[in-house]
């Protein structure tokens, strides 16, 4: 009886000192608000940064109204108010009347979608998601359709042209964008092949097919197109705007390999490309702690070579996933980031 009574009360301890330590990981902001109205421009993520040290955490606070509709998504308008509910803290969602709806028909009303507040702010991303698809294997790339020929012989074509494309073209995507191999990533480390970066050439529709012979016209060119460039159906690039920040569910120890604008000091709101991917465990949505990797320096009292610590330099989050590679926007630096910093956990 001893014994059971003992075992209950150290299982009741445990208890307590696991729900000490979950509400020990959500730390409020200082100076943070009770509530918050919710205006144009908000994101997300600076609306979790307002209540919360590490917004990351937002999930953990956030409660979820099952009498409001959509009650994940936010407007302007709606009203933020901080409580306790069994001694944790918790954000809840009073929705507001201004959020604007759009009259489908005298008995349904509907609030789009796109009224919602982003995650991250999506101007800083929207005309790079223009002109930047990752192709998963080398194969993939190689087997696509590719432009054989130009109309009067040409080499080279633009908008307005009309060109020919030899291969197997789905008919359900008669819209396709025209790419050019880019950059091939290998992972640093293993030398494991991650992906192809395709640059963005233009885009066409198939008008006339007889075999395996397309004919594309041209609608939109961003270079001259030439023989060889392959055809991909047209992906909807549309981001899901209203993820939440999160946590990996997985540990992660990835790297920066690339900004594919092409600079190479990365600052806020740049895009930057990880050798982490959805294999890995990413999701749209995880929150990456950037550390500077630390020199090699030699120690002038021993002459032996010493390696500096690496150091905490920044945030990123993970918007968009391919099987071993990710995109991700970088929400804050304290100092600037280069190539082959590394990312982890927060």
């Amino acid at each position: 009886m001893r014994k059971s009574l003992l075992a209950l009360l150290l299982l009741a301890a445990g208890g307590l000192t696991q729900a000490g330590m979950a509400q020990a990981e959500v730390q409020l902001k200082d100076g943070h608000p009770d509530r918050y109205t919710v205006v144009k421009g908000d994101t997300l993520w600076d609306i979790s940064g307002k209540f919360l040290s590490q917004p990351w955490k937002w999930p953990e606070i956030w409660h979820a109204n099952p009498q409001v509709e959509n009650p994940h998504l936010i407007y302007p308008g709606d009203q933020l108010s901080l409580v306790y509910i069994d001694g944790q803290p918790r954000l809840v969602l009073n929705r507001g009347e201004s959020r604007g709806t759009i009259k489908l028909s005298p008995q349904v009303r509907s609030t789009p979608m796109a009224e919602a507040i982003p995650t991250i702010p999506l101007e800083a991303i929207n005309s790079f998601l223009l002109s930047n698809r990752i192709v998963d294997t080398p194969e993939q790339f190689m087997n696509a359709p590719y432009i054989v020929a130009g109309n009067a012989e040409r080499v080279v074509s633009g908008a307005g042209d009309r060109v020919y494309a030899r291969g197997s073209f789905d008919e359900s995507a008669p819209v396709y964008g025209i790419f050019r191999q880019g950059r091939t990533y290998l992972d640093p480390e293993t030398e494991e092949f991650l992906g192809i970066n395709a640059d963005d050439i233009g885009s066409g529709a198939i008008v006339a097919e007889e075999g395996d012979v397309g004919t594309m016209e041209l609608s939109r060119s961003t270079q001259e197109v030439r023989l060889g460039d392959r055809l991909f159906p047209t992906e909807e690039r549309a981001i899901n705007s209203t993820f939440m920040p999160s946590e990996p569910a997985n540990q992660i120890d990835g790297l920066i390999l690339d900004v594919p604008r092409g600079v190479t000091q990365i600052g806020q709101f740049d895009v930057v490309t990880l050798n982490k991917g959805a294999r890995d465990g990413l999701a749209e949505g995880n929150v990456l702690a950037v550390y500077k990797t630390g020199e090699t320096v030699r120690d002038r009292v021993t002459g032996e070579s010493v390696k500096i610590p690496d150091e905490r330099a920044g945030l990123l989050m993970v918007f968009r996933t391919y099987d071993k590679l990710s995109y991700g926007l970088v929400l804050g630096a304290t100092r600037s980031l280069e190539l082959l910093d590394k990312v982890r956990n927060p």
